[in-house]
């Protein structure tokens, strides 16, 4: 697990000049996080829409309270999901190797169709925009490069853990949650270079920090009547904290690197590092793009027009049509 991770990782090139530089979302103030708590509880309150009950007080610390001891359990913790399997060995090899060629890894990335597809698809996305569509294999390994190859490499990697719930709400949820990881990963990713922080440690940060949510409706769902879970949006957010904690567990225990691992877990707070800060901003333009495209949330709503900033909202329109 760690050496795939370490290839990736010591290939990682810049992000697309498109992107930009952050600028002012290195400011945050009383008004933005304000806004981040009323984003967090209409997520939450859509995403439960049809499986959230009024539970008891008492019933909502259990469930909190599961998850904490889970997270205290790494080795429970990380038992509960499957681990990620090492993609294609070689190719993970050469794309940390500076002199590999587009051609080689053509070459390489052509006896997989599913990934043919999958990187012709990329190409294409809202993520590039590119002038005319792209249809060769050549063309998009070229369009996207060797750091968005490991972007869609590390995503391909995920999927089956997001959406590993077999039953209940947990398994409705799971595909919801999944958009969201891609979308926060991705608006990580375009924020990092302006809050100086790795843009693939910021991608997989975002992929990464809803794992430990999805095993949390699974604890849910089995603490309480029916496999529904509490709906308040108060519980929600104290559920995406003690989650967040989960998947930092798991994180560390599958040896991540230690700065993925401490951003995670230090979201939302005060002494948060440069990656904490990106996974924030970018968990929070994803979650509003999952309320624009459920019009529960309007394009000139404030949560939009105040509480993000001109770059903020750039990457949300970014988020828009990506590949899935």
């Amino acid at each position: 697990m760690k050496n795939w991770i370490n290839r990736m990782l010591s290939g990682a090139d810049k992000a697309p000049d498109a992107a930009g530089t952050a600028g002012s979302s290195q400011q945050a103030d009383e008004l933005g996080d304000d806004h981040g708590v009323q984003v967090d509880a209409a997520y939450y309150r859509w995403l439960t829409a049809s499986g959230g009950y009024q539970a008891g007080a008492d019933v909502e610390e259990h469930i909190l309270d599961l998850v904490r001891t889970l997270a205290a359990d790494p080795q429970a913790a990380s038992g509960l999901v499957p681990r990620i399997p090492e993609l294609i060995p070689k190719l993970l090899r050469d794309l940390a190797d500076d002199d590999v060629s587009t051609g080689d890894l053509a070459r390489q990335v052509e006896q997989d169709l599913v990934l043919v597809a999958e990187v012709i698809r990329e190409a294409n996305s809202a993520y590039y925009r590119p002038l005319q569509a792209v249809k060769s294999l050549d063309a998009a390994l070229m369009m996207i490069g060797q750091n968005g190859l490991r972007m869609l490499l590390a995503r391909i990697a995920f999927r089956p853990l997001i959406k590993m719930a077999d039953q209940g709400f947990a398994r409705q949820a799971a595909p919801l949650v999944w958009n969201q990881s891609e979308k926060c990963a991705l608006a990580s990713s375009l924020m990092a270079p302006g809050l100086g922080a790795g843009v693939f440690e910021a991608y997989l940060a975002g992929l990464m920090q809803n794992l430990g949510l999805v095993v949390a409706f699974r604890l849910a769902e089995r603490a309480v009547e029916n496999g529904k879970i509490p709906g308040s949006s108060e519980f929600g957010r104290r559920l995406f904290d003690v989650s967040r904690g989960l998947s930092s567990t798991i994180a560390a225990h599958w040896e991540f690197p230690p700065d993925v691992v401490e951003a995670i877990a230090g979201v939302g707070q005060p002494d948060a590092s440069p990656l904490a800060q990106t996974l924030e901003r970018g968990d929070r333009i994803a979650k509003l793009r999952l309320l624009l495209d459920a019009h529960v949330v309007l394009e000139d709503d404030a949560l939009v027009t105040e509480g993000l900033d001109s770059f903020e909202r750039r990457c949300l329109g970014k988020l828009t049509d990506l590949p899935g």
